[in-house]
């Protein structure tokens, strides 16, 4: 048996995530990928725009035939007709000619530029002056400018948001290879628990991380595989994380990740096959008896019981790897939201541990400043006062007054 508490920096940690495998890939519509990451490079088609198209309503024009334009000045073209939206511009414009059309319409042969119906006026029904002169490809948009037919529009690994839809739609691109979402099982372990609608008998809780752990999986997009309370039974304990791991992609333990009587998480993940238990001990607060555990391929999460331990890690280190397993880079939280504000009051640390503190938002003289929400770690309510928290370094021996810091928002 392994030793307990080998602890191990957040850094050590974010290491070991990045050497579980991604999830497996499969083919989706692209009007349900939102969310989703792309498993291969998607390549364009075709151009887009797939024809030259007016950016303005005006008229098509040989931009030459505009030199000089000016006020004082104007140009007199020839009006032979009017583009329908929608329709083929088959009519090409000559020398001293022009042709009105609107915006999003397919520029007529010949034209290289669209005059604003703003710098024109229509003297008679045959005759447009032309007040300034505009350059070759003026309110245009040509054809494979915004996208040209085999460039790379997608790598893999790429996020898919609104306009990533948008794009691969309009190109009519309607089907792409993504990573599965990950499916995490999430089970709580305790003699203690009992489910939300019971009323708990003396010595009894309810089951809040159940809800506020799977409500946080389906924020960063994994699939809940809920596995409810579990008493503190070596077997069954067992045999439920063997089922799970049969089953899924990622295993979430809440309880049972310290080292008293009943906490049977590390013996059992042990049993499971190797190589076992990775880390137990994190060197944070809230948060230092997590377990990080590898059984084959998949990963193994014991978190602690405390619901704001329990929240926090699975904010720092929980929601990085079904990212990850998602098809996204762990890279230390860049892609979180986060502000800058002024620290309300000093905040002292212990050298040698990374500190997670909450913090509350307020607005004051055009900026923000950031309250700690003190509390202990098994204080829900310091989590729904929260904003955000606030990251002490594991080398630093705590935060000044009016020191500006960076909150990490929930």
């Amino acid at each position: 048996m392994k030793p307990f508490f080998q602890v191990k920096t957040p850094g050590e940690v974010f290491e070991i995530l990045r050497e579980f495998p991604p999830a497996s890939k499969e083919e989706t519509a692209t009007s349900s990928a939102l969310g989703r990451v792309t498993a291969e490079p998607v390549t364009s088609p075709e151009n887009l725009p797939p024809f030259h198209r007016a950016t303005v309503d005006g008229y098509a024009v040989l931009a030459k035939d505009t030199f000089g334009a000016s006020d004082g000045v104007p140009v007199y073209l020839e009006m032979t007709g009017e583009i329908s939206m929608g329709e083929e511009a088959r009519e090409p414009v000559s020398a001293g000619r022009a042709i009105k059309i609107a915006t999003g319409g397919m520029l007529p042969p010949g034209a290289d530029a669209v005059v604003m119906e703003e710098y024109t006026n229509l003297p008679d029904d045959r005759t447009l002056e032309v007040t300034r002169a505009c350059a070759p490809w003026d309110g245009v948009l040509r054809a494979g400018e915004d996208v040209r037919r085999g460039d790379v529009i997608l790598e893999a690994g790429r996020l898919i948001r609104p306009q990533e839809i948008g794009a691969l739609s309009a190109l009519g691109i309607t089907r792409l290879r993504v990573y599965r979402k990950p499916v995490v099982s999430l089970i709580a372990t305790g003699d203690e628990l009992v489910d939300p609608e019971q009323v708990p008998a003396p010595g009894q809780i309810r089951n809040l991380n159940q809800y506020s752990i799977g409500a946080m999986i389906e924020e960063c997009g994994g699939v809940v595989d809920h596995r409810g309370i579990v008493r503190d039974d070596y077997e069954t304990i067992r045999q439920v994380v063997t089922d799970a791991l049969e089953r899924t992609d990622l295993v979430l333990i809440s309880g049972g990740s310290s080292i008293g009587r009943k906490d049977f998480t590390v013996e059992i993940i042990e049993s499971l096959g190797e190589p076992g238990v990775l880390v137990h001990g994190i060197s944070i607060s809230p948060g230092k008896p997590t377990i990080v555990a590898r059984v084959g391929s998949k990963p193994v999460i014991g978190l602690p019981g405390h619901p704001v331990s329990a929240m926090i890690v699975f904010e720092v280190f929980g929601k990085s790897l079904i990212r990850h397993l998602a098809g996204l880079p762990i890279e230390g939280g860049n892609w979180r939201r986060t502000l800058h504000a002024r620290l309300s009051r000093n905040v002292a640390s212990a050298q040698g541990r990374e500190d997670y503190i909450r913090v509350a938002l307020e607005k004051s003289n055009g900026g923000w400043v950031a309250q700690p929400v003190l509390g202990k770690s098994s204080m829900i309510s310091t989590m729904v006062k929260a904003d955000g928290y606030i990251r002490i370094d594991l080398n630093s021996e705590g935060l000044r007054e009016g020191q500006e810091v960076e909150v990490i928002l929930f």
